[in-house]
């Protein structure tokens, strides 16, 4: 396996459940990544020690998901260049998820993270695909047909849509 382009990081493996999609994405574009817990509050230091060290080892963009606070993302943000998306994951401690999502979001002026809505970790593999694909030939053209897939599944499930319609009603 080549070196990893993207890292995909969670406060907790208890985040596992809804950070892997973003890693499902990632396979399914065929880019390496990553995959580990880095906690804002428990581990602060690995967070730093992981931020700082990212891109020198070839990431190009970090996934965090992060549930409650949900600092993990804006403190990776705050430390490395590298384009961060941000994951709120609804957890246990969280209020219905809002927190997480609010924290994420309202980055101050100077530190931005890119923010997908909540659990949608498969929007932010497929966002980091997308940055990956901006310099990646392969990983541009998979990402088209994996946009044209989208369509054509849209379209056919109008066209049974319709004939359901048409034959239940005789319109």
């Amino acid at each position: 396996m080549s070196h990893p382009l993207v890292g995909i990081i969670m406060g907790s493996d208890s985040d596992l459940s809804v950070m892997q999609a973003a890693a499902d994405m990632l396979k399914h574009f065929n880019i390496p990544f990553e995959l580990t817990v880095v906690s804002a509050h428990r581990t602060p230091l690995r967070m730093v020690q992981y931020a700082e060290s990212a891109q020198k080892r070839g990431i190009k963009v970090i996934i965090a998901g992060a549930g409650g606070a949900a600092h993990l993302p804006g403190m990776v943000a705050s430390i490395t260049t590298l384009p961060v998306i941000g994951v709120p994951v609804k957890s246990s401690n969280s209020i219905d998820g809002w927190d997480s999502v609010l924290s994420i979001l309202q980055m101050p002026n100077g530190v931005p993270v890119a923010t997908v809505a909540l659990n949608a970790a498969k929007n932010a593999g497929i966002l980091a695909a997308q940055i990956i694909g901006t310099s990646d030939g392969l990983v541009a053209a998979a990402l088209q047909q994996y946009k044209h897939d989208l369509s054509a599944e849209v379209l056919k499930k109008a066209e049974g849509l319709k004939a359901n319609w048409e034959n239940k009603f005789d319109v």
